[in-house]
Formats: C-alpha cells, structure tokens, sequence
C-alpha cells in the first residue's frame, strides 16, 4: 500500500523578490512524499494566490486523495487516474511529480526514459532581476551582467527607464522582460517600439489574461509569450493570432504530465516554448528540466533566488543549469 505525507515548508529568499503583485521574502511551498516498500517519491509545488491558490487549500486537495492511493494499481496507473481526479494546479503538481519519483525509484530507470523522451542535458537559465526602481536595476544589472539572459520583473510606469537601465548595466545579455499582466493596450502599444531599440528579445504576458484578444489586433514586433493566459493543453486553443510563444510552469499545468502533453501540443500548433518555474527549490525545478530540450528560453533561477537549497540540488554552473540527480528526484 502507498501511503501520503503532505507538508508545508517555508525556504527564506536572498534578500526580497518584487513583481507587479508585490514583494515576499520567503518562498513557502508543499512537499509531498509517497512511500510504497520502503521506497519515496517526491514532489514540491507553489500555491498561487493569481490562481485562487494559498497553503491550506492545496494541502486540503492533496489529503482528498487518500482513496486514490490504497487502489492497487501501478504507481503509472495512479498517476493517470490523479489527471482527472484534481484540476490542472499546484496540488496536482507536487503529487503527479511524486509518482513520477516513485516510479523511477521502483523501476530503476531514469523519469526520461519512462518519459519515452530524450535525456535533457545542460540549458542556459536565465536569471531574474526582481522588479524595483530604474537605479536599483541597474547595479543589479551590473552584477549580473556576464549571464547570457536576464529576464526582468516590469510592472508598467517607469518601465522603460527600468529597461534602459538594466540594457546599459548589462550590454552584451539578451534580456526577456515579464509584465506580469501589469500592462494595458496603449502602454503595450507606447513601449514596444523602444523596447525593440533596446534589443528585447521577448516580452512576457503584457496583457491580463482576461483582455489579452487585444494582442490579436496589435503588432508584435517582439515575441509575446503566455504566462497566465496558458494552464494546459486546453487552453491553447485560445491563443492563435495572440502570442507567439507558451510558458510551461509545472504549478499551472498540474505536473509533469500535462506539461508534456502541453509541450508536444503547443510545437505542433506552431508556439515555440518557455520553461519557466515559480521561486522554489531545486526540487520543483528537478522535473522541468526534463522540457528544457528545443525550447526558446528556460527560465528555471528559482533556486538561485533563495538563501539556501535542499541536498543534492540542482548543478548551477557557468550559467547552465543541469539534470537532477538521481539522489534529488527521478
């Protein structure tokens, strides 16, 4: 019989992390560990308040599933039953990733080649500048400046100073920017053509899901990637003529699973791909390594953000961040 242990976990953050929604200065996550024969699989999530997501509601979700777990079906079997007995979400995340763990462990094989996909190898991550004044994002530009890709929290006002300021700190990055949904049509419309003198190679979620039609009817120089407007392999249907690119998180897409749908999906309808993560620890980011491959960007600091990281963390070196270990996750 497999048996469920859902915990909370809070994992302190270098300093703070600022996006249009606001600050935090911790990153508090879900851990979920399934044992079966003395054998564990994890998973880690991030509830998201965009998303009607907090703590307590994601733990509530993971313990409905104790049925699931006394069925006596394979450990692949439960997982394909969890994609319908939970929506797409944090929750589903921490639990589909666990599965994959624990089959992995049982099977002695690698999650990619139960996948049935290509081994990932090291991918260039960007690195995340937190969203603050024009001045602040400059020194960190500086700092930062020999990472090949930055990618940049905006908020809407002041925004292209903020832009200006991180591409004189940091001339030779390509730098991606991420507005949170914090825009509206006439400041997408107003900054884009400075953005594309200042060499921006991609810009995030301008619009709020719920008014992005608008980017059907505006130019795009630059490549428009969904974040909040792409959950799932359903919601793609959505965003032709809108965006150019999806956004793969595991927390949106409710695991590993979908993600994978999501991926082969979005490539065959013509979206390049973003791999992107919440900030949490190497143990979220270890299974969407696995998308990394073919991918336009990947986005996967998370762990770099916090003051400290779990055992066997994820290699980040030179700028790349690489496959997990068999001792983290898969």
């Amino acid at each position: 019989m497999r048996t469920l242990e859902v915990s909370r976990e809070s994992w302190p953050i270098d300093g703070s992390f600022s996006i249009s929604r606001g600050t935090k200065t911790n990153a508090a996550v879900v851990t979920v560990n399934i044992e079966q024969e003395g054998m564990t699989g994890r998973g880690e999530c991030v509830p998201y308040a965009r998303y009607g997501e907090t703590i307590e509601s994601v733990i509530t979700q993971i313990n409905s599933l104790q049925k699931l777990f006394e069925s006596a079906g394979s450990t692949a079997a439960v997982r394909m039953e969890l994609q319908t007995a939970l929506p797409a979400g944090a929750a589903r995340n921490a639990v589909d990733c666990a599965l994959w763990d624990l089959e992995s462990k049982q099977t002695g094989r690698r999650i990619w080649e139960l996948a049935g996909i290509k081994a990932p190898e090291r991918a260039v991550t960007a690195y995340t500048l937190s969203l603050d004044t024009p001045e602040n994002m400059h020194v960190a530009a500086i700092k930062y400046s020999a990472r090949p890709l930055l990618k940049l929290k905006l908020a809407g006002e002041g925004d292209v100073e903020r832009v200006t300021a991180v591409r004189e700190g940091a001339p030779n990055s390509k730098i991606i920017v991420d507005a949170n949904e914090g825009w509206n049509t006439a400041a997408y419309e107003s900054m884009v053509p400075k953005l594309v003198d200042l060499g921006v190679n991609m810009i995030e979620q301008p619009l709020p899901a719920a008014d992005d039609a608008a980017l059907g009817l505006v130019e795009r120089p630059i490549a428009i990637c969904a974040d909040e407007s792409c959950h799932d392999a359903a919601t793609l249907s959505g965003l032709a003529g809108r965006y150019d690119m999806v956004n793969i998180k595991l927390d949106k897409t409710g695991g590993l699973t979908e993600a994978l749908k999501l991926k082969q999906a979005a490539g065959e309808q013509g979206f390049e791909i973003m791999v992107g993560c919440m900030v949490a620890t190497s143990l979220a980011m270890a299974p969407a390594t696995l998308l990394a491959p073919g991918a336009s960007f990947v986005d996967l600091d998370g762990p770099l953000l916090l003051a400290e990281d779990r055992d066997h963390a994820l290699d980040y070196r030179d700028n790349f961040v690489a496959p997990p270990i068999a001792a983290l996750w898969g």
